[in-house]
């Protein structure tokens, strides 16, 4: 019998949290993590606040709430309305029951728990099997240059709807912060890596730029691929597309390819770029077309299963197996589309 594949995906918040649900609940879950995104950390209130972590924890624990995807359902607002009463700051939501995470988070760090306990605890606390590891145990933080200066990511994103123009990005703290034992262990022995359809720049650039993970995943053997965050040069939601042209990429397929040129073997594109193909052959080793709108969790699993067939027919690189099932989606994905 053959041993369960074992697969991390790299994550950011709404859409990886989509691609770590549809693993979680497929065939394919046994063997199954997720690194997260930790530059969008930010204190608020005095709280530290981690919110692609608790995305991702909500969501495996289906406690999201689906409507905005993200935050809990079913959540009320009379500590928010308290502080604002008060004078407080209250661009940024969190609900009653989310303020208990990140009293138990701030509470657990200050006593010198590690952030990586921490997030396992409050995962093991929602019931959530699937392992959520962070890069690392250090601060790190996105930070956007504007017209009036350096903001943190949170502020641009949330408060300022993020309207100003970018002139540049930054993450702080990132030259000194150190891989977790955790995330580089999860990308040695893994057979399959996936990219999310998260921001290739505020989500996953930094979990590739901890010292020491571009290194472990350069001589990982395992087979890597991304799933475009963009469709048809948009992004389903989020700042994705603006923010790939402000770091000088192209906002598409191809900008997507150039991005994670020299870390992935394959791109997994939506059937809405079908056309881009063969540009696209020129980037990357192996590209497929297929849906990759997850709007219910059988959307989600539908993908998770697509990505491992993906990988079972272009794990022998080269093969004619591998060509024949990659040509044989793409032609589908031609003819369901017209």
């Amino acid at each position: 019998m053959n041993s369960p594949l074992k697969i991390v995906l790299l994550s950011g918040g709404v859409g990886g949290a989509k691609m770590a649900e549809g693993f979680a609940f497929s065939r394919s879950a046994a063997q199954f993590s997720v690194i997260g995104n930790v530059a969008d950390d930010q204190a608020f209130h005095g709280l530290w606040v981690s919110p692609d972590i608790d995305t991702l924890t909500y969501t495996l624990a289906d406690e999201i709430d689906k409507t905005k995807g993200w935050g809990l359902r079913d959540e009320s607002n009379q500590v928010l309305d308290q502080l604002k009463r008060l004078g407080s700051d209250s661009w940024m939501y969190l609900g009653d029951k989310d303020f208990a995470t990140h009293i138990y988070r701030t509470e657990q760090r200050q006593r010198g728990v590690r952030p990586s306990v921490i997030a396992a605890n409050i995962a093991h606390a929602y019931g959530v099997k699937t392992p959520i590891i962070l890069p690392t145990d250090d601060c790190i933080q996105n930070k956007v240059m504007i017209e009036s200066g350096w903001i943190d990511f949170q502020d641009y994103f949330v408060k300022l709807a993020c309207q100003p123009d970018i002139l540049d990005f930054k993450i702080a703290g990132i030259e000194a912060a150190t891989a977790t034992p955790e995330s580089l262990n999860a990308i040695a022995e893994a057979d399959l890596i996936v990219i999310a359809p998260s921001n290739p720049i505020v989500s996953i650039k930094p979990i590739l730029s901890v010292p020491g993970i571009a290194d472990v995943l350069q001589h990982s053997s395992a087979f890597k691929l991304a799933v475009s965050p963009l469709i048809n040069g948009e992004t389903v939601k989020g700042p994705a597309d603006s923010m790939m042209t402000a770091a000088g990429y192209r906002s598409d397929v191809e900008g997507v390819a150039d991005f994670y040129s020299g870390v992935i073997d394959g791109l997994i594109i939506d059937q809405q770029d079908r056309d881009r193909l063969p540009r696209l052959s020129n980037k990357v080793e192996y590209v497929l077309a297929t849906d990759t709108l997850m709007f219910n969790r059988q959307q989600k699993m539908s993908l998770a299963e697509t990505i491992v067939h993906f990988y079972q027919a272009s794990r022998g690189r080269n093969n004619r197996s591998a060509r024949s099932f990659i040509e044989s989606a793409n032609a589908l994905a031609t003819r369901t589309a017209v």
